[in-house]
């Protein structure tokens, strides 16, 4: 049976009235995090903002970081880093082989006789120090 739009997370199906309403938000506050390209929405072929479930996840994340005080240019920040460490997390899945995501999920020893942990190898640690670091940053500004 061939998948349905709505079974898509990415498909836009929700127009901005319907975003707003779900979300109680104002419509003016997601045209704004559309200008400030924070929240880019597909539009339709009349020009409307057309929403998916994954922009609305992305917009209530948005709203909670705005309420903890962050500025938009902070939050698109953010946003752009998360995306960059989950393409980096797939590209670290891809390059290893079967027996190196086995070793991982077991919790195997290295040459070096340490625990591989997911998650907290010296690359993701360094990586999960400098988001931290960055996002403390940002939230000053």
């Amino acid at each position: 049976m061939p998948a349905l739009p709505f079974d898509d997370d990415h498909a836009p199906l929700y127009s901005l009235g319907q975003v707003a309403d779900m979300l109680q938000v104002q419509q003016a506050y997601l045209r704004r995090l559309d200008q400030h390209e924070v929240v880019s929405p597909a539009r339709s072929t009349g020009g409307q903002r057309r929403y998916s479930r994954h922009d609305i996840m992305t917009v209530q994340h948005v709203t909670q970081m705005a309420d903890e005080g962050m500025t938009l240019i902070a939050i698109r920040r953010i946003l752009d880093l998360e995306r960059e460490v989950r393409r980096l997390r797939q590209e670290l899945k891809a390059a290893q082989g079967p027996s190196d995501r086995a070793g991982l999920r077991t919790g195997a020893r290295g040459r070096s006789g340490v625990l591989a942990v997911p998650g907290e190898g010296p690359a993701d640690t360094l990586l999960q120090r400098d988001l931290r670091l960055e996002t403390r940053e940002l939230a000053q500004q």
